[in-house]
């Protein structure tokens, strides 16, 4: 049993798991983001009254915390996969025809990775970090009622071409890692089964599309139509 709990098969089944929770979180994530498409000051104040309910409600900042230990517990685990995985295999083996049977998200899972670190750390400190701590402008309501406007701060920030390319190209890259992501993470759990693996590759090619498809066209939107 302990063997078990030190082997690689458990840490790819952490890692899977932990993903395939990431994943949902993505799906609810996206579907608040979508509200930024309501134009004029309804949208405005139906996103801030998402935003200020998504850091109030008791539930949510549950989900929060296992979000960010999810976030954590994946990465510290997948470049741990990569690392050991790579230093696995020999010089004549990277060199081999072996290697062409992986997929370019599968070969640069690090690199894909580390990118999508390095935008959660922005992209918390451009928004979380500001609705939190930061100085923030307030919508005023026509009953008077005084909310956080993070809806100025993120249409702002895709206002501006370079963060809204930086923000588009990292979900390129999410989209490489969701497809390796998933994919892998169905067939260490055992669900890909030679009945199920077409399926399941379809389903995992479908997310992988849609999800960083609609999310680029958010910031894509603003920055058009701003």
């Amino acid at each position: 049993m302990i063997s078990y709990f030190n082997s690689t098969i458990f840490r790819k089944t952490l890692a899977g798991l932990s993903g395939f929770f990431l994943v949902l979180f993505l799906l609810g994530h996206l579907l608040g983001n979508l509200q930024l498409f309501i134009p004029g000051e309804d949208g405005q104040k139906q996103f801030n009254e998402y935003a200020l309910f998504m850091t109030t409600n008791p539930a949510v900042k549950i989900l929060s915390v296992l979000t960010y230990s999810s976030i954590i517990l994946h990465t510290i685990l997948t470049l741990f996969l990569v690392f050991q995985s790579s230093n696995a295999r020999d010089v004549k083996y990277l060199q081999s025809s072996g290697n062409a049977n992986s997929t370019w998200g599968s070969k640069n899972m690090a690199v894909l990775g580390t990118l999508i670190l390095i935008f959660i750390v922005i992209h918390m400190k451009s928004f979380w970090y500001e609705m939190h701590f930061g100085q923030m402008p307030y919508q005023i309501l026509k009953d008077g009622t005084k909310i956080k406007d993070l809806h100025q701060i993120t249409t702002e920030a895709f206002k501006n071409g370079w963060y809204s390319l930086f923000y588009i190209v990292c979900m390129l890259s999410l989209g490489f890692h969701l497809f390796h992501g998933v994919q892998s993470g169905f067939q260490t759990i055992g669900l890909k089964t030679r009945k199920y693996s077409l399926l399941l590759n379809y389903f995992g090619l479908t997310i992988a599309i849609l999800i960083p498809l609609i999310f680029a066209s958010i910031p894509t939107y603003i920055y058009l139509t701003g």
